[in-house]
């Protein structure tokens, strides 16, 4: 079963074929990402990683966390899904009588 982790404090230059590169020792790379601001595509400094095996990613995670990476020390544990907040658009109608829209 997959495993999704969790990779932050990174440095902002790494890209996610590096990122990629540096979890295929452990395992199976899945799928690799890294958190851009929405606005100037700039890194947020953490990313996701998802590997295919479970055991592969406890290892790499036990092995990788606090370690140095690019000039930063890596925090990596398993990522936690976080429940989405409803937060309206800017272009929302507020208010009541919505309904016509």
């Amino acid at each position: 079963m997959s495993q999704k982790i969790y990779v932050g404090n990174m440095n902002y230059a790494t890209t996610e074929q590096a990122l990629s590169n540096l979890f295929s020792q452990y395992g199976e790379v899945l799928s690799s990402s890294i958190i851009k601001d929405r606005y100037t595509q700039q890194s947020k400094g953490f990313g996701f990683i998802e590997m295919a095996d479970a055991q592969a990613a406890e290892a790499a995670i036990a092995t990788l966390n606090n370690q140095e990476f690019e000039g930063r020390r890596l925090r990596v544990n398993v990522a936690e899904n976080k429940p989405r907040e409803f937060r309206p658009r800017y272009n929302d109608r507020g208010g009541y009588g919505n309904d016509r829209y």
